[in-house]
């Protein structure tokens, strides 16, 4: 019967007695096919399954479906389930997580002296990816850095004098900017410095750069902040400035070459720049349903466990039968891989989906924060637009 036709005396009766538990569950469930995925849209939409069925928005009844479970909870890399969310909701906190929870990163570089073979601007672009870490309590006083636009383009220019900033926020100073300098030479290891003689070491055959030079490599933490002004207050002894990760490669040098530079620091977003970006990824995968309909014994049974990734199918000993049947035992690690709708044996036996609202998030940090930090932040922020937006709405109808 097509979904437009009318609905018999006893549909309609069964719909004013609302949805049964099953009913509700198999509306969470995206199906899996063969060749195809249905039911993708959500059906939570008042009205949709007849007057019977209430499907307003309840705050209370929200906060109860609410869950929020960590799997992984690592500084730089977590794992967590958020549960009775739209995915509209769990897509803006991952949007807002990659784009517009601010960090520190190089913004400008001063060349004053590079011999190496490696381009200004290529080592520009190269110091300018290193991720920055400091004082949380710094960090978060550190004004932000207006750079002004190029004079030839006017609606840049037209922008930027409607920002709402202040006029030093265009001027760099202790409050917008942080400093940091690196000045390597490279050189022939002697005895009088560095107890060997690099140029003796050639000649007898050493092949490594780093035992017969002085600065073959230049590590980022060789990069060196200069607090200005105010900052020795808020970034002193561990809350100093410093790369994330030490050992980064900036550049190699050989005898002769030199690199001196001076870097100037700013806060920004991922929306303007990937530099920005606290994470190095951020990303969700709905949780996988297997649904055994009917029993997988015997030999079938062991052919169904290799169809999934290991953990995710087990194999146990039926009470009644004495058989092995399989089980679904952790549906996490299935990566919906379909093997098993390719077989004949297994049609009708199970069925495959993904739970529409049960979000699993997978969030690597750079450093700068720890992982479930980023995840309350983006949630603090989603808070501030929606209160945003609901005074604009109220400006609206009062005509201002």
């Amino acid at each position: 019967m097509p979904s437009w036709a009318p609905l018999t005396d006893d549909q309609l009766a069964e719909q004013r007695r609302g949805l049964s538990e099953e009913q509700l569950q198999q509306r969470r469930i995206v199906n899996i096919n063969s060749e195809t995925v249905t039911d993708v849209s959500g059906t939570d939409i008042p009205g949709h399954y007849g007057p019977g069925q209430d499907d307003t928005w309840d705050l209370n009844r929200f906060a109860q479906n609410l869950k929020i479970d960590y799997h992984q909870n690592k500084p730089n890399d977590a794992a967590f389930s958020l549960i009775g969310v739209d995915a509209s909701i769990a897509n803006a906190f991952r949007r807002i997580m990659l784009a517009e929870i601010p960090t520190l990163a190089i913004e400008d570089v001063f060349i004053f002296d590079n011999t190496s073979i490696i381009q200004d601007e290529v080592l520009a672009h190269r110091l300018g990816l290193i991720p920055l870490t400091g004082g949380k309590a710094g960090l978060d006083q550190l004004g932000w850095f207006k750079k002004p636009p190029p004079k030839d383009d006017y609606a840049a220019q037209a922008m930027y004098d409607q920002d709402d900033l202040p006029a030093s926020a265009s001027t760099p100073n202790d409050h917008n900017t942080i400093v940091v300098s690196l000045l390597v030479d490279c050189r022939w290891a002697t005895i009088d410095e560095d107890g060997r003689d690099g140029k003796q070491l050639a000649k007898d055959g050493e092949t490594d750069p780093a035992v017969r030079y002085v600065n073959s490599n230049i590590y980022a933490h060789q990069l060196v902040f200069e607090p200005q002004g105010d900052q020795t207050k808020w970034f002193d002894g561990e809350n100093a400035i410093k790369p994330v990760n030490p050992d980064i490669l900036i550049a190699k040098l050989r005898p002769g070459q030199r690199i001196n530079l001076r870097c100037h620091c700013i806060k920004g977003l991922g929306m303007d720049h990937a530099k920005f970006s606290p994470v190095a990824t951020a990303s969700y995968r709905l949780l996988p349903s297997i649904d055994i309909t009917a029993p997988i014994v015997g030999i079938e049974a062991k052919k169904f466990q290799r169809c999934f990734p290991r953990g995710v199918i087990a194999l146990e000993k039926d009470a009644n039968s004495g058989e092995t049947k399989a089980v679904v035992a952790d549906p996490m690690k299935d990566t919906v891989s379909r093997e098993c709708l390719r077989h004949d044996e297994f049609k009708g036996k199970v069925k495959l989906g993904r739970i529409r609202d049960h979000f699993i998030f997978s969030v690597e940090s750079t450093g700068q924060f720890e992982s479930d930090e980023l995840f309350l932040e983006s949630v603090r922020l989603l808070k501030k637009k929606a209160e945003k937006f609901k005074r604009h709405l109220t400006e609206l109808e009062e005509g201002r």
